[in-house]
């Protein structure tokens, strides 16, 4: 089987080396497409392509079309919104993701930020600590859980809302559950948000929940800018002199932070939270083990797709 790896952002190199051995060790051929510059370039390679692994890149109907051997796709990370899931299915390939690999490192950067903005950009200036404060995680999955670890660590107070995670995996990892959104943002002056982007979350972050947020609050963002209704949080800010916003990726209207809210914000120059190399390894070698596992077994066990 050939399995191309397609990335416009590039696998670090160590990482293509451990996919290389873990495919061939498989049995399989491996074929690289880094850096390419249009769609029709990734077209032309995955004609003859039955497998394929991808970060950030777009696989759409489009792609699918011009891939007619195409059995299986990861993308390598959690995320998956880059991903046609109705074509996946329509033309029977399986989609996967790799969940749990690139966690720590996400919640890394959000703690990073975190202190940044603590510190005040490290201007020389008095800040103020982490210590004390209470961290609030919307959504309590694999990155939650390492932001729950670090937190703790850092002596903060932990409170997550998710109404799809047992409230016992929570209190296990010292987090105190609430049972609202809205108990979550009045109670925490961080918000971290590490919910999907789908059709029940996109433009949820927004004026009603950020108003609750206590004096000083702090709105962090590893997820998706698609998640928050951007117009609606420049109008909080706006409002409260006291509100920053750290996101991993810049809004849309970027360009009015610049002008409104020197000193409030921080944005990634480009979307970072799995850029380390141990993510790098871990999420892409995970998507070459998942793939010589599905043609060896047929294993799906990381299927995000429904099946035909």
């Amino acid at each position: 089987m050939k399995v191309l790896v397609a990335t416009e952002k590039p696998f670090a190199s160590a990482a293509i080396t451990q996919i290389r051995e873990a495919v061939e060790k498989g049995g399989h051929e491996m074929v690289l497409l880094e850096k390419y510059k249009t769609p029709q370039e990734l077209y032309a390679v995955a004609g003859d392509a039955d497998a394929m692994i991808v970060r950030s890149d777009i696989v759409d109907a489009a792609l699918i079309g011009a891939a007619p051997k195409l059995k299986i796709v990861v993308r390598a990370g959690a995320g998956y919104d880059n991903l046609d899931l109705n074509a996946c299915t329509g033309n029977n390939i399986v989609a996967m993701n790799t969940p749990g690999q690139n966690s720590n490192a996400v919640a890394e950067l959000a703690f990073g930020m975190m202190l940044f903005s603590a510190r005040g950009g490290f201007d020389g200036k008095t800040g103020s600590e982490l210590m004390g404060k209470t961290l609030g995680l919307h959504a309590f999955g694999n990155v939650g859980k390492c932001m729950a670890h670090i937190g703790t660590g850092l002596g903060m107070k932990i409170l997550a809302f998710d109404p799809f995670v047992d409230r016992k995996i929570m209190t296990d990892a010292g987090v105190t559950p609430v049972e609202t959104v809205e108990d979550l943002y009045s109670s925490c002056q961080y918000v971290s948000l590490h919910i999907p982007a789908n059709d029940r979350t996109r433009n949820s972050i927004g004026e009603k929940l950020l108003s609750l947020m206590p004096p000083g609050a702090v709105l962090v963002n590893t997820a998706r800018k698609e998640v928050i209704n951007e117009a609606e949080l420049v109008t909080v800010m706006e409002k409260r002199s006291d509100m920053k916003y750290l996101s991993d990726v810049a809004p849309d209207n970027a360009e009015l932070y610049a002008q409104k809210f020197a000193g409030r914000y921080f944005f990634t120059p480009k979307k970072m939270g799995a850029q380390t190399e141990e993510a790098n390894i871990n999420a892409g070698v995970a998507a070459a083990r998942q793939i010589v596992s599905f043609f060896a077994t047929g294993d799906e066990t990381f299927r995000v797709n429904k099946p035909k």
